[in-house]
């Protein structure tokens, strides 16, 4: 190799090496983001799609995955070009009026997922034979303590390092012994797809617990937190993609666990917590308490960050400091918002008289109200040249954002005028 041949390739690999250490330095919040989609309730959803449709649903979890990176994509670009959160932007285009309306909502939608989350946590702990009101109230505390203490490095972290043990549904999967080339075209051919009542309904299931307003916010709001430059937009552009795929990959091995075992033997589930004793049989311990370690960490990343982003969203519409690397003195507000909704969630698992299976519904009712909201919100943002510059939508990309936000607020409304009218049923 001559010299000027040797030099070239040094010079490849320092430039390829460059721009590695400038992503791992922006990585973190598009992939946290969606990572923290597949909540307890999102597993509770996978696991109940993959026992009552088996495989049918991996073509349709394609779909979604392509949609929450349009969507999560044009969230992050809003905020490094703009330098502000999806709240600043509505206060200030819309009003205080319009700001009070959309925070009310987002926090009642919130608490209604914290919720949910604490709920699927308190009945696993059951499972392993943990005092369960206990086990809560360390749950809490450790969050409290995690997000009050460390600042947005530590936090980032502890995230990355939860959205580790997603792991654990990769090997449930594998002890499952699934069909791997019947699981596999179903992401890509369609199999067995009977458009009937039920499976539209889990369809858009799936959907709700992927795309949703509460994470439109927290993309927002997290990459601001991180100080991300406009110069590092392209590399936040790739973790966003690569984040939407992470997150739907994991959700991939949920339904295959529950498929190759519940749906090969015609065995309905309930609620999603009941997959971790129910595979037993079938995929072994091992694969049983993985998936219930494994809906115990899904349920306290998704309580973390659904309780941070209800306080991001107050620091920004209504203009107090938030961040997490501002001490407890300099964002007490943004801390009290923060404890508060964990503390209004646990209460209210608590009482024994409180049907939390209405009060999921609801919570998807509203979130299904506020999507079209947050969708236009993201759609004049993103198309503003006086905001955005250069960094408008392109007329194709246009074409596809348009076009996703459109599916995504008819699988909402549906779910709205579904649970009005009582006619979901996916777990029956």
């Amino acid at each position: 190799m001559s010299t000027q041949e040797h030099s070239s390739t040094q010079s490849v690999l320092f430039s390829f090496k460059t721009r590695l250490l400038i992503f791992f330095s922006i990585f973190g919040p598009a992939t946290i983001t969606a990572m923290a989609d597949n909540d307890a309730a999102g597993v509770a959803t996978y696991s109940l799609v993959g026992a009552k449709f088996g495989y049918s649903m991996l073509f349709i979890l394609l779909i979604i995955t392509f949609l929450l990176a349009i969507t999560q994509e044009m969230g992050v670009r809003i905020a490094i070009v703009t330098g502000k959160g999806l709240g600043d932007i509505i206060r200030e285009r819309y009003g205080v009026t319009m700001s009070v309306f959309v925070f009310v909502g987002l926090f009642i939608a919130n608490t209604g997922t914290v919720i949910a989350n604490l709920s699927a946590i308190k009945i696993t702990a059951g499972m392993f034979n943990i005092n369960s009101t206990f086990f809560l109230i360390c749950i809490i505390t450790i969050a409290t303590i995690f997000i009050i203490k460390g600042n947005y490095k530590t936090n980032q972290n502890i995230f990355l390092l939860s959205g580790f043990f997603y792991l654990t549904y990769i090997v449930s999967a594998f002890k499952a012994r699934p069909d791997w080339n019947l699981a596999i075209s179903s992401v890509f051919i369609p199999q067995n797809m009977h458009f009937s009542k039920e499976f539209i309904f889990a369809a858009i299931a799936v959907l709700g617990t992927t795309i949703t307003p509460w994470g439109q916010f927290f993309v927002h709001s997290y990459v601001l937190d991180k100080k991300i430059k406009i110069d590092d937009l392209k590399y936040t552009q790739i973790e966003t993609y690569f984040g939407a795929f992470l997150t739907d990959f994991f959700s991939f091995f949920m339904i295959v666990a529950t498929a190759s075992t519940l749906y090969a033997h015609k065995i309905s589930l309930v609620s999603g917590e009941q997959a971790a004793l129910a595979i037993k049989p079938f995929a072994g311990e091992l694969a049983s308490v993985l998936f219930g370690f494994g809906i115990l960490n899904a349920g306290f990343m998704g309580l973390v960050v659904v309780s941070l982003t209800t306080a991001y969203a107050f620091s920004e519409f209504f203009g107090v400091e938030g961040s997490l690397d501002k001490s407890f003195g300099k964002s007490k507000t943004f801390y009290i918002i923060f404890i508060m909704q964990l503390l209004i969630a646990a209460l209210i698992v608590n009482i024994p008289s409180v049907s939390l299976f209405r009060i999921v519904f609801f919570t998807q009712s509203l979130n299904g109200i506020l999507l079209p909201a947050m969708f236009f919100f993201l759609l004049t943002a993103s198309n503003n040249k006086d905001m955005m510059g250069k960094y408008i939508n392109s007329k194709w990309y246009n074409y596809i954002a348009i076009i996703s936000s459109i599916v995504i607020i008819i699988a909402a409304m549906f779910t709205v005028i579904s649970n009005v009218l009582g006619l979901s049923n996916i777990g029956g």
